[in-house]
């Protein structure tokens, strides 16, 4: 390997020195200066624009760069001293024109200057940390012009003046509005800002204050509200029209809180207009106009969801609470059913499908149906009139929705167990007279009874239909075996009721016709000789029958009666006067079903097949009862109803609540021992909460009666009290 030494290269500068004439600089300086003045004055055609930027080249090169900085600055300030004088000369309307006029030079030249000084633009203003050429003009126009002493002010009353003048519904030029506008935003945020925007948020919150305060004295909440929302609309044009998009959102803030916010409690209770006006006669275009501009402002939806829920709870009240209104069951649950649907509509068309209003109607119906104690009741006889007749001729789409509707009721009803009570009782009727309009209906009801409350709720119902035809097919076999025994007399269909699954019925046993006696001896006979281990008790009360009567002048009739009818009616077969105690006594019917059943034979107009004496609408003691030989009626079938209450009579209510009560007592034992089991030690007020938790689907737990389970559960050592503190209750396993 060569140890040859390594040869370090240098290249050296060049020796020849370049001299600049000294007055260079000046000479070219005067040459862009004249330049610069031509291109403000509209000579710049004639100008060599290459030659121009090899001049500012050349100057920045050779170190000249702030002289040629500095003499743009003078240059420019004293054109736009100028401008300034011209702009300040211009009177009226022309005032803004000139400005605008002088603006659109003024650009044009900083486009052209800034061209020609690229070379600095790009070199010298980044090392030295000047303000690069296009912003300069922009500073120098908004320190020369647009803040001289004798614009600034002109111009921002000019510009307000222009807003106010079309408020007031005066046409101005729009175009001319946004190009100022423009040059103010492009002048830079905080000249748009102070010069403009924020003096022009304060005159509109003074204007809107005014007429806020004067149309509230003169106008009705609606015409108010249509005011307030086109002075919305207008501001919101306007913005697009030829103000900055940001001032959008301050501006409606401004309408808002004048026209809106400061007024909210005045407009709402307004008398003969307010909100309860509206809702009371379905104005939905206001209520709309009402939701949307209240939502702009704070509170404004929670102000309307109060005044609509106290108004609703109000009205609500006195509709569950008015005898008057109370006397028909049916109409009740319907009126129930048409506020409801109102209030949906309102939510739906008004506003907005709101779920917040959607829970205060919800919170609103709970409310005021479970301060009537027998909505429960009324609900169930409302389904029953539906079943009944109220469905005939109605789609299957139809029926559903009113079947929907009855379930939303059913929805609000603490006590669902006395809901579930009656309608046992209206659908064991139902069933047992064959007058249920429709088996899909009824088992439709009952399957959405069964998704809101599960299978325990309707297990019993479901028993009543599997009866309903075991015992069609358990007289089909009757029927097949005796058949030829029965001859041709009275025939029978008997429903044979599983005691568990029906309503508990007092079991009244009333005489019965010879004929008939025997029949229901050679049933009971073939029943206990199918079925072992059964036994059978009628239920009298509760049948129907068909019988043939012949009347005065041989005319003929089908009687559609009740069981209790039949056995009074067959008694004049054998005689021609009867007594009330004779018919009593041949009867054993209960003293005040015997006086309805005499009622509705003797004194309903068209179905009188017999007469009392003396004639009253109400059967007395000593009232003597004849068959009705003038008894006509067109039809060859007469149904001949009972006269029942529609509603229960004071004493079965109290019965019925009883029963109620006894049922709820092992529902809530049951809970306490489930919490119990897997808390093992709780303290009372927990118990009570949690107890009322659990049951809440099916009824509210009244808190004394849950203290009386739990005494009766620590007796029957299921639980026991912690011997520190009396309040806290353990499990034994």
């Amino acid at each position: 390997m060569s140890n040859q030494k390594k040869r370090n290269f240098q290249i050296e500068a060049f020796k020849h020195r370049v001299v600049v004439d000294p007055k260079y600089a000046e000479k070219t300086w005067k040459i862009l200066e004249h330049a610069i003045h031509e291109i403000y004055n509209h000579n710049a055609s004639g100008l060599s624009f290459e030659e121009l930027y090899r001049n500012a080249y050349n100057m920045v090169l050779h170190k000249f760069g702030e002289k040629l900085y500095s003499g743009l600055v003078a240059t420019m300030t004293s054109h736009l001293k100028e401008i300034s004088r011209s702009v300040e000369a211009a009177q009226g309307g022309l005032f803004l024109e000139e400005l605008n006029r002088k603006w659109t030079d003024h650009n044009k030249a900083l486009q052209m200057i800034r061209d020609i000084l690229m070379y600095m633009d790009r070199t010298f203003i980044p090392s030295t940390h000047k303000t690069p050429v296009h912003e300069l003009g922009l500073n120098l126009w908004r320190d020369t012009i647009i803040h001289s002493s004798k614009i600034q002010a002109r111009l921002r009353n000019t510009l307000l003046d222009l807003v106010l003048r079309e408020r007031s519904g005066e046409v101005i030029n729009r175009g001319l509005m946004r190009n100022i506008i423009k040059m103010l935003m492009d002048l830079g945020a905080s000249v748009y800002e102070e010069d403009f925007e924020l003096p022009f948020l304060e005159v509109s919150a003074e204007f809107y204050r005014g007429e806020s305060q004067k149309f509230i004295e003169c106008c009705d909440c609606g015409d108010f509200l249509r005011k307030a929302e086109s002075r919305l609309n207008e501001e919101i044009e306007r913005v697009s029209h030829y103000l900055d998009a940001r001032s959008e959102a301050k501006i409606t803030n401004v309408v808002e809180k004048e026209m809106i916010e400061n007024h909210m409690l005045r407009l709402v209770h307004m008398e003969n207009s307010g909100l309860v006006k509206m809702l009371l006669d379905d104005k939905y275009e206001d209520l709309g106009r009402t939701y949307n501009l209240f939502r702009r402002v704070g509170n404004g939806l929670s102000t309307i969801r109060d005044v609509m829920t106290s108004h609703l709870r109000e009205t609500g009240k006195q509709l569950v609470t008015d005898p008057e209104k109370l006397r028909d069951p049916v109409e009740f649950v319907q009126r129930l059913l048409d506020e409801k649907d109102k209030y949906d509509k309102i939510i739906n068309l008004a506003f907005n499908n709101d779920k917040t209003f959607q829970n205060a109607l919800n919170s609103s119906f709970e409310y005021f149906i479970n301060l009537n104690p027998r909505s429960p009741e009324f609900i169930s006889l409302f389904v029953d009139d539906k079943l009944r007749k109220g469905l005939k001729g109605v789609s299957e789409e139809d029926v559903e929705i009113i079947l929907d509707k009855v379930m939303m009721l059913f929805r609000y009803l603490q006590e669902k167990d006395v809901f579930e009570k009656y309608y046992k009782q209206h659908l064991a009727k139902r069933l047992l007279s064959g007058k249920t309009v429709s088996d899909d209906a009824e088992r439709s009801l009952i399957v959405k009874l069964k998704t809101e409350c599960g299978y325990q709720f309707t297990s019993k119902l479901e028993g009543m239909f599997t009866d309903m035809k075991t015992s069609q097919d358990t007289m089909q076999g009757f029927y097949a075996n005796h058949g030829a025994d029965l001859g041709e007399g009275a025939t029978l269909a008997v429903q044979v009721l599983t005691t568990g699954s029906w309503p508990t019925q007092p079991s009244i046993t009333c005489n019965l016709p010879a004929e008939m006696s025997t029949l229901c001896e050679k049933f009971r006979a073939y029943y206990l000789g199918t079925h072992t281990g059964r036994r059978l008790s009628w239920q009298t009360n509760m049948g129907t029958a068909d019988i043939k009567a012949t009347f005065g002048k041989g005319q003929k009739h089908e009687l559609n009666v009740s069981t209790y009818q039949m056995c009074v009616l067959m008694l004049f077969n054998n005689a021609e006067r009867l007594t009330y105690k004779e018919i009593e006594q041949a009867t054993e019917i209960p003293a005040p079903d015997l006086k309805r059943c005499l009622q509705s034979l003797a004194c309903v107009k068209g179905k009188n097949v017999l007469r009392k004496e003396p004639m009253s609408k109400d059967i007395g003691e000593d009232d003597a009862f004849f068959v009705n030989d003038k008894f006509t009626s067109k039809f060859y079938k007469v149904k001949i109803g009972t006269v029942v209450a529609q509603k229960e009579s004071e004493p079965e209510k109290q019965e019925t609540r009883q029963r109620v009560e006894e049922d709820r007592k092992p529902q809530i034992e049951a809970a306490i021992v489930r919490i119990m089991k897997s808390r093992r030690v709780l303290d009372h007020n927990n118990i009570i909460a949690e107890v009322t938790k659990q049951l809440q689907s099916r009824f509210l737990a009244n808190p004394v009666e849950v203290k009386k389970r739990i005494e009766s559960l620590i007796e029957r050592e299921f639980l026991e009290r912690d011997n520190n503190d009396r309040k806290l209750y353990r499990y034994l396993a």
